[in-house]
């Protein structure tokens, strides 16, 4: 089976907001919303599992309904951990709990893949999801990344420059990132107990167990909500289409 976690349990604080990012409105609908949408419409998911506090998932239920999707895809819930990477690693510990009584890897299928997606990316299509399903035979994973145009440069003190980068080896990565399940969250787990806090991307767990990952072109209209000036325009955007 083919199961994404979605994680919408960010705080959001550069943004400057009254509500985490993800839960801000434009357009009629919350970004969390536009965000979720591929993910219930791809055909190749089976089911999603958001990443969540209690006191927003029902939230994210009733908007996703009122918006017509398909929110019956939604199969479970598990709460954010300390870090982005603790709350991956919660949803894929709801999924196992599903899969096996006792949560033994092993009763997962070889087969089975784990896609995350973050609420903060609300610009996804499905035709990126498409090309992520359609890249991992062969692979342990797929992630999207872009092209880096402007001249790249290292500091080793963040003050100075230290040296040119060649931009040619250079990538920006993107969600959604798609791994193969049993092989992904045992990356996780032998991070515990404090190593996974430390890691700063999705794929790194997977680069650091040796886990073949294979690079796809991602969307420059995808791009993750973090500032301020991101906020305005996801509102600006969305507004523009109503």
């Amino acid at each position: 089976m083919n199961h994404a976690i979605f994680l919408a349990g960010g705080t959001g604080t550069r943004t400057e907001s009254d509500v985490p990012k993800q839960y801000v409105r434009a357009g009629g609908y919350m970004m969390a919303t536009y965000a979720i949408k591929p993910l219930l419409e791809c055909k190749h998911i089976d089911d999603v599992y958001v990443v969540a506090g209690d006191d927003w998932t029902k939230e994210i239920v009733a908007d996703a309904e009122k918006a017509g999707l398909n929110v019956k895809k939604i199969k479970g819930f598990a709460m954010p951990g300390v870090n982005r990477q603790a709350s991956i690693l919660s949803g894929m510990t709801a999924i196992l709990r599903d899969i096996s009584k006792k949560e033994n890897i092993e009763d997962v299928s070889d087969k089975d893949t784990v896609l995350v997606h973050d609420a903060a990316r609300p610009f996804l299509d499905v035709k990126l999801l498409d090309d992520c399903y359609g890249a991992i035979s062969g692979h342990d994973g797929v992630m999207p990344v872009i092209s880096m145009k402007d001249t790249v440069y290292l500091s080793e003190n963040g003050k100075t420059v230290s040296k040119l980068l060649d931009r040619q080896k250079v990538y920006a990565g993107q969600a959604p990132e798609l791994f193969k399940y049993k092989k992904y969250y045992e990356a996780n787990v032998i991070l515990l107990p404090d190593k996974i806090f430390s890691i700063n991307g999705a794929t790194e767990p997977a680069i650091i167990a040796g886990m073949d990952i294979a690079m796809i072109h991602g969307n420059e209209a995808n791009f993750k909500v973090t500032t301020a000036s991101d906020l305005d325009r996801f509102k600006q955007l969305k507004e523009e289409k109503q």
